[in-house]
């Protein structure tokens, strides 16, 4: 037995019938309203045009927006991402790039004459001599024999330094070359070691070396480099007597005019001292006070200058 509809769905359903029949004799009046009174059509659908222009210009407006925005943010992460790169780039040419401000004056390293020629005496040859071995120059006598090489000969003198030569500035790498090639078993050389000063940063353009030379090739060799902070003869001679070698950074005086670093590698049995001079072949042959060692010393103290004792081994006590 069908169901009879309720009442309020028929009603429901007889007023959308009702509205469609409206919404179609709607259009078609206007439909023909358009057509046989053009006048009245356009001012009955002026609001709707109106309010779908409004909404069409919002809708526009709000795109152009939108694209600006959208321009914008772009160009910003684009600057952000150059400026980024800039910076980067700087950074990385700033860790990268050789140190080349000038030291302080009183650190600078120049080949040159002494300021004082009233060396002391030249050694007897029993006491240290220049001998060739294996065609090596070698200064015996003292704490070990030490390989002798001077930044001013033919060999060395020309080759460079970062973009200075090793026969003018390189004092540094000569000294520790020395020391590198008599307390290991590295060949090396002037030029091998002014090489490996420019590439950690050491060479300090038009003035040597920075003082941070001798402990970062000695700890590349496998030596430890310590700095002698009692300032003594007793002291000097007790870390050359133990088997050491010092590197001290002089002053003006019997050994530079400004600053030079020499290798001290002895005591002989009157309580002298003896050196390898880079600069000086007759200097490395003669016998020093101790004293006036330590009075001609640079005054620096930067990385542990004056004075470095250099050891196979880490020092015992600093």
């Amino acid at each position: 037995m069908k169901k009879a509809a309720s009442p309020s769905r028929t009603r429901r359903s007889l007023l959308w019938i009702i509205l469609l029949a409206v919404l179609c004799v709607g259009a078609a009046e206007l439909a023909a309203c358009s057509v046989f009174a053009p006048a009245v059509y356009e001012q009955i659908t002026a609001p709707a045009r109106r309010g779908a222009q409004a909404a069409l210009q919002t809708c526009g407006r709000a795109a152009a927006a939108a694209a600006r925005t959208s321009e914008n943010a772009h160009r910003l992460v684009s600057r952000r991402v150059a400026a980024a790169g800039v910076q980067a780039s700087v950074l990385w040419s700033r860790l990268t790039a050789p140190r080349v401000e000038e030291l302080p004056e009183a650190d600078i390293q120049l080949a040159d004459g002494p300021a004082l020629t009233d060396g002391g005496p030249a050694a007897d040859p029993a006491v240290t001599e220049l001998n060739v071995i294996n065609g090596q120059e070698i200064l015996t006598g003292g704490t070990i024999p030490i390989v002798y090489f001077n930044q001013g000969s033919e060999t060395w003198a020309e080759q460079p330094y970062g973009t200075d030569d090793i026969g003018r500035y390189g004092c540094g790498p000569t000294a520790m070359a020395m020391v590198v090639s008599s307390m290991t078993d590295t060949g090396t050389d002037p030029q091998q070691m002014a090489q490996l000063a420019v590439s950690l940063g050491h060479w300090a353009k038009r003035g040597g070396s920075y003082l941070s030379v001798v402990e970062g090739l000695a700890a590349e060799a496998g030596l430890a480099a310590a700095s002698l902070q009692e300032r003594t003869p007793e002291a000097l001679m007790n870390a050359l007597l133990n088997g050491n070698l010092v590197v001290a950074l002089m002053g003006p005086g019997h050994f530079t005019k400004s600053g030079h670093f020499i290798v001290l590698r002895g005591v002989t049995l009157s309580g002298k001292i003896l050196v390898a001079d880079p600069n000086s072949q007759e200097r490395s042959l003669m016998e020093w006070e101790p004293e006036l060692i330590l009075e001609e010393l640079s005054r620096s103290t930067d990385h542990g200058a004056p004075l470095w004792v250099i050891s196979a081994y880490p020092p015992v006590g600093g």
